[in-house]
C-alpha cells in the first residue's frame, strides 16, 4: 500500500510540474474543441447504445497544455443546446475528455440528439462551445419494427448459385419532408435502390455476424431521394456469407435457404406526421441481369436481362411475382458498432502482358482485394470473361492453383449500343493480375480500374525509416490489413476460405491498431466472438463460427482462442476502453475457465488439439526437421498470459475478489512451467525462438534467469545466420523478446534479412503485401504447396508493432492507456540514419521522429494536448542534451530531467519538442 501511496504521489507531482511550467507564459489563446466522437465515429447515423459515449480532441498552441474541465449539453436540436439541452452535465472537474458517458434522460428510437462541449484548461481559462455534433439512435426494440421479412415466392435449387432476386414496391409522399430514413437488413446481402438511385455508398451489406443471434441492420439518410407524388424503392438480394459457398467441400446454404429481405421506411412531414413504409405481402419479386454471385466464385452478369427504370415509379412491374413472408426474429437485430465495407480507392493497371500461354494479362501493379470496373464497347451477346490471381508462375504465365477452389471469375455479358460500364456487386476477389478473355478490340490501360474494397477504418498511422526495403514492408503490412479487414478479420481474401481466424487476429492487432482505427471494427467482431462461444467457454478456431456451427464444443486452440482476451485488453491499451473490457469480462472468465479446466490440477495443458507454432521454419534435413515447439508448452503459456490479463483486467473493474483469485492461478501456472519446461540453467524443454521468446514476452522465466534465456534466444538466431525459425505464435514476440533483454543488434539484425526465412525475404521476391508462408515463392521462382500458399494473409505483419515501438518510438502506458501517457524512448540501430512514426491517438497527434546527421542525434516529438510524455534519449549525458537549441533543463515545457545510466529521461507535458546531442555509433 505504501509503495502504491508513494507511486500515486510521484504521479501527482509531476502533473503538477507539468501545468505550472506549461502555464508559465502569459497570453496564450483559449483551447479550442475538435474532432468530436460519438463511440468512435463522427456523427453517426443509427445507433443502438443507450448510454453513448463522447470524446472530442483538444487544439492549441505551446507547450503543456491540460484539459481542468469540461461541460457537455444534449438537446434534440441545434438551437435547442442553449435554449432547452434534454441534459446538462454542468462543470466536471476532470480531465477526461475520451469516453464520457451520456447520462441524461433515456434515448429514443430513430431520435437525432445535438451536443457540445466546452472545457476549462488549467488555468482556468474556458473555451468556447465546440460546434455542434450529433449522434442519431437506430431502432432500439424488435417492436420498433414494423415492417416484415419478405422473400420472392418461388422455388430455387439450392445446390448452386441463383439467379439475384429483386424486390420493389411503390409509395406515395403527400406533403413537405422533415427528414426520411431506410432501415434495412437482409438474409444475405443486400443492395437497396430509391427513385432510381442507390441508397448509400456501402458495399457487401449487411454485413457478416454471427447470423443465429447478431443481424446487423443499416441506417440511411434518403430525405434528399425522395420526390413529391409517387416513389419506388427497391432492393438485390445476394447470397454473400449466409447461404453461398463457404469454407471447404463446397459446403452452401449454411445459415439458411432462403435470401429475404426487412426494409423500413419512416417519413417524417414538416406538420408532424409520421409515415411508415415497409416490405409485406403488397411488395413484388423478379430477376434480373445477374445470373450468379458468389463470394468465392465471382459473377455473371447479363446486360441484356437489365430492366432499366425497376426501382423507379411508373414501371411496369406487370410480369413480377409475389413475395412470401418469412418468419424470422428481429430481436437479433443491431445496430453496426464497427465501419462499413465501401469502395477505398482506385488502381489503374501498371502494364497489359501477353504471357507465353498467349493470355491478356493486366497487372495492377498491387495484390489488393476489391474488383476490377470493366468499360467495354462492342456486339450485343459478346461475353468478356475476367479472371484474377495473385501471381504469375516463374515462366510469367497466369497461375491459380492456390486459389484452390474459388473461381475468381467474373463474366460480363455486353448488351451492345455504346459504351458499357461494369462493376459486380456481391463478391469480391484477391488479386494483382487480371487475365481478360473475350474483350473486343485492342485491351488499354483504361478498360479496366481496380476497385479496393475494405472496411472504412480511419488511417491514424504511419511509418518510415531510411531503408526502401523496410518502408516496402511497412508498405505490405498495411496492405495486408486493408485486404483482410473486409468486416470480419480474416485471414486471406482469395481462396475459398476467407474466414475470421482468431488466431491472426489475435497476434496482428497491436500492428492493426497502429495502422488504422480498428475500435469499432474489434469491437463488433468480439461480440461474435462472445456469441459463437460454447457453453464450456471454448472459443472457436473462427469467428464468426462456420466450421462447428451449431455444435456445443469446438474450438479451444491456445494462441487463437486467446483473442477473446488478448484483443479487448489491446483495445484498452490503445484506446483507453473500460467499456469493452466490461461487455467481454465474461467471456473472458469463460476462456480463462476452460483453460484452467483442461488443465487441470497440475496446470499443464496438455493432450488437447492445438495449431501450435502454426508455419514454422522447417526443413528437409535429417538431422533438423525445423523449429518445433511442443504445443503443451504453447498451451501452458497462453493460459498464463491469459489468465494474467485477466486479472489486470479485473483489477481495472474493480473485482478484486476476482483479481486475487486470478493472481492465485497465475502463480500456480508459472510455478508449473517453470518446473515442467525450464532447466535450472534456463534451457527451454523445447529449445526454440518461440519457446525462448513466449517465456520471456509472458514472464514465464524464474526470477534471475531471463538473461540465460535471453543469451540462448539470441544465440539461437545468429546460429541461424540471422534467420528467424518462428510460426505465427513467436514471430510477434521474437524482436520485442531480443530488445527488451539487451539483444537490439539481433533484432535488428533480424529486420534487416532479406534471405530466407526472413521479413524482408518476399520483398526481394517482388510482394506487395504479407505472406501466408515464409517462402511462398521460392528463390528459383517456384511455390510453396498450393495447399495453403496465400499471399495476402497478415499475420507474419506483426512485426509492425515493433517498428512503431522500438524503432521509431511510440508506445502506450498501461498505466494510464489510451495514450494519455506517451512513452518515447526510440532505439537506432541496424545502420538507420532516420525514422519516423505518427500517430493520430485518442487525444490528438503524436510523433516521434529522429535522425542522425552532422554527428548530431535529432529527435522530434509531438505530444497531443491533454497528455504528458515520458522522453527516453539513449546514449546521452544531461550536459549535452539541447531543446530547441537550449539547455534541456532550461527548455519551456520540461517538467523534469534526470540521468539513468546512458539515458537522460525528460518528462514533458504537450507541444512539440526538439532534442539534440552528439551522435553514437549505432550500427
Amino acid at each position: 500500500m505504501r509503495s502504491a501511496c508513494l507511486e500515486c504521489l510521484a504521479v501527482l507531482v509531476l502533473s503538477m510540474a507539468i501545468h505550472a511550467v506549461a502555464f508559465a507564459g502569459e497570453g496564450r489563446a483559449p483551447v479550442s474543441l475538435t474532432y468530436l466522437r460519438c463511440e468512435y465515429k463522427v456523427d453517426p447515423l443509427g445507433i443502438d447504445v443507450r448510454q453513448p459515449r463522447l470524446s472530442w480532441q483538444l487544439t492549441a498552441d505551446g507547450r503543456g497544455v491540460v484539459q481542468g474541465a469540461y461541460q457537455i449539453r444534449v438537446a434534440e436540436s441545434e438551437a435547442g443546446l442553449a435554449a432547452s439541452p434534454i441534459w446538462d452535465s454542468g462543470r466536471v472537474d476532470s480531465g477526461q475528455s475520451i469516453h464520457v458517458v451520456y447520462e441524461g434522460p433515456a434515448l429514443v428510437s430513430g431520435r437525432r440528439y445535438y451536443w457540445q462541449v466546452r472545457v476549462w484548461d488549467g488555468d482556468g481559462v474556458v473555451s468556447d462551445w465546440s460546434a455542434p455534433a450529433f449522434w442519431e439512435m437506430g431502432l432500439l426494440d424488435a417492436s420498433d419494427w414494423q415492417a416484415s421479412w419478405i422473400s420472392p415466392a418461388w422455388d430455387e435449387d439450392l445446390t448452386v448459385p441463383q439467379p439475384v432476386p429483386m424486390l420493389r414496391t411503390t409509395f406515395a409522399v403527400e406533403g413537405e419532408i422533415q427528414a426520411a430514413r431506410a432501415y434495412i437488413t437482409s438474409l444475405g446481402l443486400y443492395e437497396a435502390e430509391l427513385n432510381g438511385e442507390r441508397v448509400g455508398d456501402q458495399v457487401f451489406t449487411p454485413g457478416w455476424t454471427s447470423y443465429d443471434t447478431r443481424l446487423q441492420y443499416q441506417t440511411y439518410d434518403v430525405t434528399d431521394l425522395l420526390q413529391p407524388g409517387e416513389n419506388a424503392i427497391g432492393a438485390m438480394l445476394g447470397d454473400g456469407w449466409y447461404r453461398g459457398y463457404l469454407g471447404w467441400s463446397d459446403r452452401r446454404n449454411l445459415y439458411g435457404e432462403r435470401l429475404a429481405l426487412l426494409l423500413q421506411l419512416r417519413i417524417t412531414y414538416t406538420d408532424g406526421r409520421v409515415q411508415v413504409v415497409g416490405s409485406d405481402a403488397s411488395w413484388k419479386a423478379t430477376t434480373g441481369p445477374i445470373l450468379m454471385s458468389d463470394i468465392y466464385n465471382g459473377e455473371r452478369y447479363d446486360a441484356r436481362l437489365e430492366q432499366p427504370g425497376w426501382s423507379r415509379a411508373g414501371y411496369d412491374e406487370g410480369d413480377w411475382i409475389d413475395v412470401r413472408l418469412v418468419d424470422h426474429p428481429k430481436d437479433i437485430l443491431i445496430a453496426p458498432a464497427g465501419p462499413p465495407v465501401r469502395r477505398i480507392e482506385e488502381i489503374a493497371p501498371v502494364a497489359i502482358l501477353h504471357t507465353p500461354a498467349g493470355e491478356t494479362v493486366f497487372d495492377m501493379g498491387q495484390n489488393m482485394v476489391g474488383w476490377v470496373r470493366l468499360r467495354v464497347r462492342g456486339d450485343a451477346g459478346t461475353t468478356v470473361t475476367l479472371r484474377h490471381a495473385e501471381v504469375l508462375d516463374r515462366d510469367g504465365n497466369f497461375y491459380t492453383d492456390n486459389l484452390r477452389n474459388a473461381a475468381q471469375t467474373v463474366r460480363y455479358t455486353l448488351k451492345g449500343g455504346g459504351e458499357e460500364v461494369y462493376e459486380p456487386r456481391f463478391t469480391f476477389q484477391g488479386f494483382r493480375y487480371v487475365a481478360v478473355d473475350g474483350l473486343p478490340g485492342a485491351p488499354t490501360t483504361e478498360s479496366l480500374t481496380g476497385i479496393v474494397i475494405h472496411s472504412d477504418m480511419t488511417p491514424t498511422g504511419s511509418f518510415e525509416t531510411s531503408n526502401t526495403a523496410i518502408n516496402q514492408l511497412q508498405h505490405n503490412i498495411v496492405w495486408g490489413q486493408k485486404g483482410n479487414f473486409l468486416d470480419v478479420p480474416t485471414d486471406c481474401p482469395q481462396r475459398d476460405e476467407r474466414m475470421g481466424w482468431t488466431g491472426d487476429a489475435q497476434v496482428f492487432a497491436p500492428t492493426a491498431a497502429f495502422n488504422m482505427d480498428v475500435a469499432g471494427f474489434f469491437t463488433k467482431w468480439l461480440g461474435d466472438l462472445a456469441a459463437d462461444q460454447k457453453p464450456n467457454g471454448a472459443i472457436p478456431f473462427v469467428i464468426p463460427d462456420v466450421l462447428t456451427r451449431g455444435s456445443r464444443i469446438g474450438g479451444g486452440a491456445t494462441g487463437w482462442a486467446d483473442a477473446g482476451v488478448v484483443i479487448p485488453w489491446t483495445l484498452y491499451l490503445v484506446y483507453g476502453d473500460t467499456r469493452i473490457l466490461e461487455a467481454q469480462y465474461e467471456s473472458m472468465r469463460a476462456w480463462v475457465g476452460y483453460m484452467q479446466q483442461r488443465a487441470g490440477e497440475d496446470f499443464i495443458w496438455d493432450g488437447d488439439f492445438h495449431f501450435g507454432d502454426w508455419l514454422a521454419y522447417s526443413t528437409d534435413r535429417s538431422d533438423y526437421p525445423g523449429a518445433t515447439t511442443d504445443k503443451d508448452l504453447i498451451a501452458t503459456a497462453y493460459f498464463a498470459y491469459s489468465t494474467s490479463l485477466l486479472q489486470r483486467i479485473a483489477a481495472i473493474l474493480g473485482r478484486e475478489d476476482d483479481a486475487a483469485r486470478y493472481g492465485t492461478l497465475v502463480n500456480d501456472i508459472k510455478e508449473a512451467f517453470r518446473s515442467e519446461y525450464v532447466t535450472p540453467n534456463g534451457r527451454m524443454a523445447s529449445n526454440t525462438q518461440t519457446a525462448y521468446a513466449l517465456a520471456l514476452s509472458f514472464g514465464l522465466m524464474p526470477e534471475g534467469q531471463e538473461a540465460q534465456a535471453a543469451r540462448r534466444l539470441a544465440q539461437d538466431v545468429r546460429a541461424f545466420g540471422n534467420h528467424l525459425t518462428t510460426g505465427f505464435l513467436g514471430t510477434p514476440l521474437l524482436s520485442q523478446s531480443l530488445s527488451d533483454h539487451g539483444y537490439l543488434d539481433v533484432a535488428y539484425a533480424l529486420l534487416n534479412q532479406d534471405t530466407y526465412p526472413s521479413w524482408l525475404y518476399p520483398i526481394t521476391m517482388g510482394a506487395t503485401t504479407i505472406w501466408e508462408r515464409w517462402d511462398g515463392i521460392k528463390p528459383d521462382g517456384s511455390f510453396q504447396n498450393p495447399g495453403m500458399n496465400s499471399l495476402n494473409h497478415y499475420a507474419y505483419g506483426a512485426i509492425g508493432a515493433w517498428l512503431y515501438r522500438v524503432v521509431a518510438s511510440l508506445e502506450a502506458d498501461p498505466e494510464e492507456p489510451g495514450y494519455k501517457h506517451l512513452r518515447v524512448q526510440p532505439q537506432p540501430g541496424g545502420g538507420l540514419t532516420r525514422a519516423r512514426a505518427a500517430l493520430n491517438t485518442m487525444y490528438g497527434l503524436a510523433v516521434s521522429a529522429w535522425e542522425l546527421v552532422d554527428g548530431q542525434f535529432r529527435l522530434d516529438v509531438t505530444v497531443p494536448p491533454n497528455t504528458h510524455a515520458t522522453v527516453r534519449l539513449p546514449h546521452a549525458t544531461l550536459a549535452q542534451v539541447t531543446e530547441s537549441g537550449q539547455a534541456v533543463d532550461a527548455a519551456e515545457g520540461i517538467a523534469r530531467v534526470s540521468q539513468e545510466g546512458e539515458v537522460v529521461v525528460v518528462e514533458v507535458g504537450s507541444g512539440r519538442y526538439r532534442f539534440a546531442y552528439d551522435a553514437w555509433d549505432s550500427r
